[in-house]
């Protein structure tokens, strides 16, 4: 028998005009209809449908076992559920393998948060499928209060509002138009993200889009206890926002230019006199995985750019400090090694920024990281390098590793690889064992405060360069340096 053809058809927000005329085609001649809805309710999809039903249609009711309340599955909520999407994808393939034909009902689309996926995913490696897109709960939101979200080349992001509130509250103040889906219990939350980033004021909340019993009002009227699950809150930005920086100071002084440390990556690393000093300021610039780790708050303008722009973003730091508001340039790590500071001194040459007063707060550096999660590999004479020639030419960086490695120091290593940057470990690697051991004890750091910390303690000759990337950082031992029993590294202070 030929199996029968999986479909999965999104019906769109609520209004049943609003299903797309291949959607009711295909839901029309359907041999089965499933549909997910929550235990003792009615599913929406369905309703949504309906009127399109086949009279002798199978109908598949596909009924969660738990939705946000409390489950004794001993996988908890994601087992329970792993658990019935397994279910349902058997109970649909026994329709399939019967060669019936079978619709998956979504509201909105059916790959835009929908459950369809979950069975798509065990199913269309077995059977022939297709996917009909819906149209979507914003866009009917948008559309029925014609509200423009983007226009040219502004950013629309997609946020569930089950994110944690700092972390929502950052993403909303990085893009310029933002729908915030999965409201219900989740509602204060978002209200308080929304006044962290400050967009509370425009943003407008619609409840049950294209359906008859829609409603919309602007975000601070809601009742926070009245939200259900059929809402959604849309954050518009009719142009991209401009952040004005005041071309003329418009304070007698001019504010001091704070460049910060943020460590190599865990909050605990951050020194008091940081977060102290990241909760006065009006405005935090960087470059954005740096930015994105300071918390969003009521007041604070974010100024995220690429990694290689680095006096550009000195220059807009100091004007902005120069208008008299109160700047933090954030670098990871320490912001004087390989970092911000440098450029902001550089930029701070130009006549304009004379008046204008710099200082750094230092943070803890990766060297000193990976360093203490090795044990004490830099606890005598050491130098530092960056292997990255953007700045600086590959001859001059060859140039000081052989004074590195003929001086005998332990060396820590920068920026060791990148994706266009590819050959440079094993260069290194080669150049230095014309002057060390081939024994030489290196330790490798990937990511070492955080969640995909690694730490490699292997020797000059079996270093891998293959395994090298940005993340990581290297520390070359010079001929003095140990390994304990236990794995540790370690270099004398005293020289035999």
């Amino acid at each position: 028998m030929t199996p029968g053809r999986l479909y999965g058809v999104g019906v769109g927000p609520g209004d049943p005009e609003l299903i797309t005329l291949k959607a009711a085609r295909l839901i029309g001649s359907a041999d089965v209809i499933a549909f997910h809805q929550g235990a003792g309710k009615q599913s929406n999809a369905r309703r949504i449908a309906a009127g399109l039903f086949p009279d002798d249609v199978v109908e598949e009711v596909l009924e969660y076992p738990v939705t946000t309340g409390s489950t004794d599955h001993p996988g908890g909520y994601a087992g329970a559920m792993a658990d019935f999407y397994v279910e349902c994808a058997a109970r649909l393939a026994s329709h399939l393998e019967a060669g019936r034909t079978v619709v998956v009902l979504a509201e909105g689309d059916p790959l835009f948060y929908g459950s369809y996926m979950y069975v798509h995913e065990m199913l269309s490696p077995r059977f022939a499928t297709e996917v009909v897109p819906g149209i979507p709960a914003f866009a009917a939101a948008t559309a029925g209060a014609a509200l423009p979200l983007v226009k040219q080349t502004g950013v629309l992001t997609v946020l569930p509002g089950t994110l944690p509130v700092p972390e929502l509250a950052r993403r909303l103040a990085d893009t310029d138009a933002a729908i915030i889906m999965k409201l219900g219990r989740t509602f204060r939350g978002v209200l308080d993200a929304l006044r962290q980033a400050g967009r509370l004021d425009d943003a407008i909340y619609v409840e049950r889009a294209s359906m008859t019993e829609e409603r919309r009002m602007p975000v601070a009227d809601v009742d926070p206890d009245s939200v259900p699950y059929f809402s959604l809150i849309v954050v518009p930005g009719d142009d991209p926002r401009e952040r004005p920086v005041p071309a003329e100071p418009v304070t007698a002084d001019a504010a001091e230019v704070l460049v910060i440390g943020l460590g190599p990556g865990p909050d605990r690393w951050l020194t008091p006199e940081v977060t102290e000093a990241l909760a006065t300021v009006e405005h935090v610039i960087g470059y954005a995985p740096y930015v994105d780790r300071v918390p969003q708050r009521v007041g604070l303008t974010r100024h995220s750019s690429g990694n290689t722009v680095e006096v550009d973003r000195a220059a807009l730091a100091l004007q902005l400090a120069r208008s008299g508001q109160r700047v933090a340039v954030v670098s990871g790590g320490d912001a004087g090694i390989f970092g911000m500071a440098s450029a902001i001194f550089e930029a701070a040459e130009r006549p304009e920024f004379a008046d204008v007063p710099v200082r750094v707060l230092p943070g803890v550096s990766a060297v000193q990281a990976v360093a203490a999660a090795a044990g004490a590999p830099i606890g005598a004479d050491f130098a530092v390098m960056s292997l990255s020639d953007r700045l600086k030419p590959w001859d001059l960086i060859e140039r000081r590793l052989r004074a590195v490695a003929e001086a005998d120091l332990v060396l820590a290593i920068y920026n060791p690889r990148s994706r266009s940057r590819t050959t440079q470990v094993a260069d290194a690697q080669r150049l230095l064992l014309e002057h060390r051991s081939p024994d030489t004890v290196v330790v490798v750091g990937r990511d070492v405060g955080r969640d995909e910390e690694s730490l490699t303690v292997t020797t000059l000759a079996d270093l891998d360069p293959e395994t090298v990337d940005m993340k990581c950082l290297l520390i070359i031992g010079a001929s003095s340096t140990r390994v304990t029993a236990a794995g540790q590294v370690w270099t004398p202070r005293f020289v035999e």
